[in-house]
């Protein structure tokens, strides 16, 4: 199973050492995030930065920590999939279709997101965040 891990999802496991960075770090799980989206977290840095108390450097450190466990999606496979998930996206949440062209991209992909705008679909699965705790430490993690 691949998971598609929204920017939300990622600046939550950036601000502090939570149960979501756990996840990522520890659940030996297959996550994955647009590279045309990493633009997103620098839009968020100073916000980041500031919500978490890091410095520059030790928000750079977090970054790359949590990127060794999130594989980047090229940027060429999720342009494949925009029109199909713009028809699906656009009209809910247009920050969204990107994610949504990624888990297209791969056929068994999930997204992991707490964002509500997904429940307006039906096309595309999408996991929260509790669903994952809930597996998590159900595993003994």
């Amino acid at each position: 199973m691949i998971i598609i891990v929204d920017t939300n999802v990622l600046i939550s496991a950036l601000i502090r050492d939570s149960v979501t960075r756990k996840i990522l770090m520890y659940s030996g799980l297959n996550f994955y995030y647009p590279e045309i989206s990493l633009h997103e977290l620098r839009k968020h840095r100073e916000m980041i930065m500031r919500k978490s108390g890091l410095s520059s450097d030790g928000y750079e450190n977090v970054l790359g920590k949590i990127l060794e466990y999130v594989l980047l999606i090229p940027t060429e496979e999720v342009k494949e999939r925009l029109e199909e998930a713009k028809s699906i996206m656009l009209h809910i949440d247009p920050d969204d279709v990107v994610f949504a062209a990624a888990a297209l991209a791969y056929p068994d992909a999930i997204i992991w997101s707490d964002d509500r705008h997904f429940e307006g679909q039906s096309k595309i699965k999408v996991v929260k965040t509790g669903q994952f705790m809930r597996l998590f430490y159900r595993n003994g993690k």
